[in-house]
């Protein structure tokens, strides 16, 4: 079995009062890499951070910083979030016109370049821009709000993307719902970085969220066993 599964706790779940030392307790934790949710109040319901608040709690961590771009359009903001310290930019498939430009751009700035897909896009959008990924986020809810219910047919696409990707070194990555009783699921059709919010900064503190990591992660790495052996 390749290395273990990736967890990404999204800070959308954590205390902003105090979230420096959020993303210092949840990496310490256990977790590989930060995620954060950036939204507008315009292509998704609802509105987050900006750069600004990355850049304040980059020091805090070498963790890697995947943000996760649910703006439109998102082209303009690339090289702000880049100057921020975000490691992996990935941007939506259905926010702009012209997304091999936009993988082109945050490829230049010399980060690692994303897309995203909502739970109801076909994987075929992302068909002709591969050589250009480092990871495809695949939404299990539709994107906006943290807490919501996990969407059972998302599963299928994810092996779908598994079978497209080929021998690409491109990661996996799934965001919503995920919960030690989903992530077997799309650990088992190919993913290998699983977002969780909620699931993760349930109860407040390190020994909580160690103990939520570690079960999500436990769970996923068996159903890839399973699939493997």
């Amino acid at each position: 079995m390749k290395q273990q599964t990736l967890i990404a706790p999204s800070v959308l779940s954590a205390d902003f009062s105090r979230l420096g030392e959020e993303v210092e307790d949840v990496i310490n934790a256990g977790a590989d890499w930060v995620h954060l949710d950036v939204m507008d109040g315009h292509f998704v319901p609802n509105i987050t951070f900006g750069p600004q608040i990355i850049k304040s709690i980059r020091s805090r961590t070498e963790a890697i910083f995947d943000c996760h771009l649910m703006i439109a359009p998102a082209d303009p903001y690339l090289a702000a979030f880049a100057e921020a310290g975000c490691d992996i930019i990935t941007v939506h498939a259905e926010a702009g016109p012209h997304l091999d430009r936009s993988l082109q751009a945050i490829r230049n700035l010399g980060k690692k370049a994303g897309v995203s897909l909502n739970p109801s896009t076909p994987e075929s959008v992302i068909e002709y821009v591969l050589d250009r990924l480092d990871l495809v986020l695949l939404m299990t809810v539709n994107p906006g709000f943290g807490g919501q219910a996990f969407i059972p047919s998302v599963v299928e696409k994810v092996r779908r993307v598994k079978a497209m990707i080929g021998t690409r070194p491109i990661h996996i990555e799934i965001d919503g719902g995920v919960t030690p009783e989903t992530a077997p699921l799309v650990a088992a059709a190919g993913a290998d970085v699983l977002v969780a919010g909620s699931a993760i900064f349930k109860g407040r503190g390190k020994a909580a969220y160690a103990d939520n990591i570690a079960a999500i992660r436990h769970a996923a790495d068996h159903a890839r066993q399973q699939i493997a052996a």
